[in-house]
């Protein structure tokens, strides 16, 4: 235990530093679009990603108020757009050598617009429309936003590889709801959806009449799971 001590000081050290700088970076510059200008190539790649995700929830918004499937297929796509340029931020930071504070902000906030919001917009948008439905979506959007929040603060304490990245993620990534938005696609292509032959395995009445606020879509429990993993301190993903 005494060994660990001063690697954990240190490292906190090396992140009161990085945080310092920034600090003064954008203290130091005036202006109206001093923020713009600070931006990094990565920054900007990363806020393409917020981007993406803002297109799904509003295309989602749209075929809601027009019933046109074409809004739908562009809300399922939409996430996977962002997925491409989440991952290339980090790519673009390494080749250019040059990363920020704000850039890591940006990041989770960008992940939770298009893993978080986007993804349960599009499950009620299919059919999860029930009472109960929302609360678990909720629920899952909040687990995301915890589980990104967390990562923010212990980043500097999970043990790294050789290449200084960390070696594990505690709890399931967010980007990972993507498998989820990928069923949802599939039932959309299969006709299993609101309006049309309705979402798989139905639902269960908790309390009160059918239609009421105990009426829960059993595949509802699938995101609420999905959202107990993501904050899971125990659960560790190897990271690729």
């Amino acid at each position: 235990m005494s060994q660990r001590k001063p690697s954990t000081v240190t490292n906190s050290h090396v992140v009161d530093d990085k945080k310092a700088e920034a600090l003064h970076q954008y203290q130091d510059s005036d202006g109206h679009f001093s923020l713009v200008r600070n931006f990094r190539l990565a920054d900007l790649v990363t806020i393409m990603n917020g981007v993406c995700g803002s297109f799904s929830i509003f295309s989602s918004a749209r075929y809601l108020v027009s019933n046109d499937s074409d809004y739908l297929w562009m809300a399922l796509w939409c996430p996977l757009a962002g997925l491409m340029f989440d991952f290339m931020d980090g790519k673009v930071a390494r080749w250019r050598k040059s990363s920020s504070m704000l850039g890591q902000e940006l990041d989770s906030l960008a992940d939770l617009i298009s893993f978080g919001v986007a993804p349960a917009l599009l499950a009620f948008v299919v059919g999860l429309r029930t009472y109960l439905d929302t609360v678990m979506l909720t629920c899952f959007i909040c687990c995301g936003l915890a589980r990104l929040a967390r990562f923010n603060a212990t980043v500097a304490l999970v043990p790294k590889d050789t290449a200084g990245k960390a070696k594990y993620f505690e709890g399931l990534p967010i980007p990972s709801s993507l498998v989820l938005v990928g069923t949802l696609a599939y039932w959309v292509k299969q006709g299993w959806i609101e309006g049309q032959q309705g979402i798989p395995f139905g639902t269960i009445t908790l309390w009160g009449d059918d239609g009421g606020r105990g009426e829960l879509h059993v595949v509802s429990a699938v995101f609420g799971a999905w959202a107990a993993a993501m904050v899971s301190k125990t659960l560790r993903v190897p990271k690729i």
